[in-house]
């Protein structure tokens, strides 16, 4: 096995510890638990217009503002609860992006009763394999596909908010709808080798 350096990582994760973490461990690693997709979900719609950076080192804020990203909880926040997260400078505190939460967690509870799960849904749009592609050059990596822009039309008729085809695109890389590790990168023969396993 490789050593994952600095120097062979994805360029975006170089020179931060966390999201050096964040990449050898858990970026591109498919994910079929209910909540960590439905935090993806958030999290990735609190990021539109600003960096993963940013929201990474706020994940655990984010995780206690908001009861563990349990959607039923979530589902079920009054106004009031949504003005107290407001002023919580743990978050990003931005009104479209905190109600969106509680909209998309409707939401997710609607798609759970009609799809089973939402781990069900997603890996469905690639019919349960993760798509590996081979980039050799980070400037050649998309910030969307056809795929990303077929789902968030999906998503946006089912009435999730914040859930453009970036965005998308983006919550795909991340739970491992896609592989978009660089083929120099370590992590990109490893998570391949994780989806060959499933």
């Amino acid at each position: 096995m490789v050593k994952i350096t600095d120097e062979n990582r994805c360029a975006w994760a170089r020179g931060d510890e966390l999201m050096a973490t964040y990449h050898d461990e858990e970026w591109g690693v498919p994910c079929r638990d209910n909540r960590k997709l439905f935090e993806a979900i958030v999290l990735d719609a609190a990021q539109a217009g600003l960096s993963w950076r940013t929201v990474l080192y706020k994940r655990e804020n984010y995780r206690k503002a908001f009861d563990g990203f349990d959607a039923t909880k979530i589902a079920r926040y009054t106004d009031q609860r949504i003005e107290k997260l407001l002023v919580n400078p743990g978050i990003i505190r931005n009104r479209l992006k905190v109600e969106s939460a509680r909209t998309n967690a409707r939401a997710y509870l609607q798609l759970q009763k009609e799809c089973g799960s939402l781990a069900d849904y997603l890996w469905g749009w690639v019919e349960g394999r993760p798509v590996q592609n081979t980039w050799e050059k980070m400037e050649q990596l998309p910030a969307t596909s056809p795929l990303s822009d077929a789902l968030s039309k999906d998503l946006k008729n089912r009435g999730f908010k914040f859930v453009g085809s970036t965005i998308v695109y983006a919550m795909m890389q991340a739970v491992g709808l896609v592989n978009d590790h660089v083929k120099s990168c370590p992590r990109h023969r490893a998570v391949k080798s994780m989806a060959a396993r499933r």
